[in-house]
């Protein structure tokens, strides 16, 4: 396909707004909003009720839809949104891979991740595949942002942007305490207390989840679950109501700690089939230890008649360490793993019944992340065309320091470890990426009659380094010369929406996505020209959205790691694997089916379909699997997705929902349709859930909940090392009161 032209675009936004006849430059009366008005959350998605609002496609996950099940899992939440992938990894959702309209998953790195509309990946220039993802049990609502609006947020536009939108302030007193109990010793308390008084706001939050995990290690009384605790505390404080410009500060503060006993190990073939929850004896020193704490401040003003300036600063801070095992006499856990369902003297170490020698690496790594933001939007009229524009900029830093020492362990042929020695820590796991941005973007919405008109720009201007250092002790002797890269993109984007009814609009947009590589990367960024065509439909309780999507992908970059590590086994960096071509078509309904006196049956139904392909590859005719060709499919991709939700409510109290999802089966590596390979695909499953909800009184409320109710197990995930399960079932019940 024939390269897009961001100077197209640039005519577009210079000619269309003169497209009418031009006249005096008139301010609106009749829709100006007052400058007194209140000042609220930053939301990505103008409106899921108004079909023109969003140019592009859009999901919003309520807080009405949060409640109906409580999930804590983010990969169970997110899989009621079409052209939205996940790859699971410990069943629980704590280590998410999103994927969106086929962007790759990998921690979530192809995605902009924000919380109350600020980045919140703990680096997303120096290091965006890392682990840490915001705990989606204390979040009021989900907003899952597509097409060339998505050219608004950034850095990484070839899929899509998420919105976490955390507890708000309330208008006045409020609280809710919300205890959960179930299977798997899991105990979860999530409370919060707020109010608004005068000019001043306040929210202090907490939430806590303990889990001792569904999963038996071998001869150890060690449980696989987890620990989390969350805090929150916000301030608010707003101009009176004679002030002459209304204005907004809005302070927040948070912090986190997750202890879980995790490992990068799956199971072999066998083993699943044996004992789909069994972990081996030599991963029982696993664990994964983070904390994690954020700041906000941002700023509101209203000038003039719709005139709106909000900056923000922020900073995030994460540190983790993985304590994981990372070889087995001396070869990598992924490859080990591999050729254990064929090797039996491999899979005799596994069960603990042989002698091997064991590396346990501490993947210890600090973060930060900060910068300050500021747009500015308002609108005016040029003719009968109302222009809805805003300007934006951002200056933004990162880092990512990694001093990583790994012990050696003996293990004996009764399974037994003995601790042998700690190693000196090499240039490869001592290390700093350290990343800044500039970054700007313009938009401006033109409004006709029944035409939206939305042009957009992004521009980013990239500066990266990577310090390796050699003498064993965090940043003394460097190593080689520190890899400096440079990169800036000019991205445009334009989308429009035509209502052809007042029930009825259609939609159409393209715009370049861009994602950059990371510190120490040397390849270029992943770039992609996409498409969207499509509609929606508004009447009363029924909504349908159905759209087609095109990706063409210039360039697809992966970031090597240790979870997906690149040809040859390289686990640092990132390599360009070719052009590629996605396809995909999506499909959201909501209704009441049946409505009788007090008593509704509501549902909602997602699918999406996808069809994806490696259209250009350097490398042709290797026979390896992991190295891709043209004509491949692309990893972890699904071809079907759907997930169908109904409910029974009695409008008194009472209500019931019934969810089902199926996951289709995926490859887990390029070239599985090239060779006859059954340790490279995963299960196609269904999964049902079920949830009951019952009000005691006004403000008392108990519910049960079911997950995996059919308790199906199957292969959800063979990454990052053997088979990894789908949860089984899980049985809870809970008390909500609020006051």
């Amino acid at each position: 396909m024939e390269s897009f032209r961001p100077k197209a675009l640039l005519v577009a936004m210079v000619v269309l707004p003169f497209a009418g006849s031009v006249q005096a430059e008139q301010v609106a009366t009749t829709e100006s909003k007052s400058n007194k008005r209140l000042l609220n959350e930053v939301v990505i998605i103008d409106s899921a009720v108004d079909p023109a609002a969003q140019t592009g496609a859009s999901y919003k996950v309520t807080k009405e839809e949060l409640e109906q099940f409580g999930y804590t899992d983010i990969n169970r939440i997110l899989r009621d949104v079409p052209g939205v992938y996940i790859q699971e990894e410990e069943g629980f959702g704590l280590r998410p891979n999103i994927s969106i309209r086929g962007a790759v998953a990998k921690r979530n790195s192809k995605l902009t991740m924000m919380e109350d509309g600020v980045l919140i990946a703990p680096a997303p220039y120096a290091d965006p595949a890392a682990y840490y993802f915001p705990y989606s049990g204390r979040m009021s609502g989900i907003e899952i942002l597509k097409g060339p609006e998505v050219l608004r947020y950034g850095p990484h536009t070839v899929g899509g942007a998420v919105n976490l939108l955390s507890t708000p302030i309330p208008d006045a007193e409020q609280g809710q305490v919300d205890v959960e109990t179930g299977t798997f010793g899991n105990q979860k308390t999530h409370a919060w207390y707020g109010s608004q008084e005068g000019q001043w706001g306040f929210l202090v939050e907490t939430y806590r989840h303990n889990n001792s995990g569904f999963q038996q290690i071998d001869g150890s009384n060690r449980d696989t679950g987890f620990a989390i605790q969350d805090h929150v505390v916000k301030l608010r404080w707003r101009s009176s109501a004679n002030a002459t410009f209304a204005q907004q500060v809005d302070l927040k503060a948070q912090y986190s700690e997750e202890v879980s006993n995790a490992s990068y190990i799956g199971l072999t073939d066998a083993d699943y089939r044996a004992n789909p929850t069994r972990r081996y004896g030599l991963t029982e020193l696993d664990q994964m230890n983070n904390r994690h704490s954020l700041f906000q401040l941002r700023h509101q003003i209203a000038l003039a008649d719709e005139g709106v300036l909000t900056s923000s600063i922020y900073r995030t801070d994460f540190f983790r360490d993985w304590y994981k095992v990372s070889d087995i006499n001396g070869q990598g856990v992924g490859g080990f793993l591999y050729d254990a369902n064929t090797d039996a003297a491999k899979q005799d170490i596994l069960d603990g019944v042989a002698a091997a020698t064991i590396r346990v690496k501490s993947n210890a790594r600090d973060y930060f992340g900060q910068g300050i933001q500021s747009e500015y939007s308002d609108a005016f009229y040029v003719g009968s065309v109302r222009h809805e524009w805003l300007f934006g900029a951002r200056y933004h830093e990162d880092e990512v320091s990694r001093y990583q020492p790994a012990d050696t362990f003996s293990q004996d042929a009764n399974g037994n470890l003995s601790y042998v020695s700690t190693s000196v820590v090499g240039a490869g796991d001592n290390r700093v990426g350290e990343a800044e941005a500039l970054s700007f973007w313009a938009q401006d919405r033109m409004i006709l009659d029944r035409w939206q008109i939305t042009t957009l720009l992004r521009y980013e201007d990239i500066k990266t380094l990577e310090t390796r250092y050699s003498d064993g002790k965090p940043r003394k002797v460097v190593s080689g010369t520190p890899k400096r890269f440079n990169t800036d993109e000019l991205m445009a984007g334009i989308g429009a929406t035509y209502a052809l009814t007042e029930e009825v609009t259609l939609l159409g947009g393209v715009h370049q996505g861009f994602t950059p590589a990371g510190a120490g990367a040397t390849t270029q960024p992943e770039e992609s020209v996409n498409w969207e065509l499509g509609g929606r439909y508004r009447s009363g309780d029924r909504s349908v959205d159905a759209i087609a999507f095109f990706s063409d992908y210039s360039n697809i970059v992966q970031d090597c790691t240790v979870a997906a590590p690149c040809t040859g086994g390289v686990t640092t960096g990132s390599t360009q694997i070719g052009e590629a071509e996605v396809f995909g078509l999506e499909l959201a309904y909501r209704d009441v089916l049946y409505r009788r006196g007090s008593w509704s049956v509501p549902a909602r139904l997602t699918w999406t379909w996808t069809d994806a392909e490696i259209s250009g590859s350097a490398i042709s005719g290797s026979g390896d699997p992991n190295i891709a060709e043209s004509g491949d499919g692309l990893p972890y991709l699904a071809e079907q997705m759907v997930a169908v939700t109904v409910g029974l409510d009695n409008g008194t109290g009472w209500a019931s929902y019934l969810s089902g999802t199926l996951r289709d089966g995926v490859c887990i590596a390029y070239g599985c349709g090239r060779v006859n390979d059954p340790l490279l695909g995963t299960d196609t499953f269904w999964t049902f859930d079920l949830a009951s909800h019952y009000q005691l009184t006004q403000n008392a409320e108990v519910y049960a909940r079911v997950e995996n109710l059919l308790d199906e197990q199957a292969i959800a995930s063979r990454s990052p090392a053997g088979i990894r399960v789908n949860m089984p079932r899980y049985a809870g019940v809970g008390f909500k009161v609020s006051f």
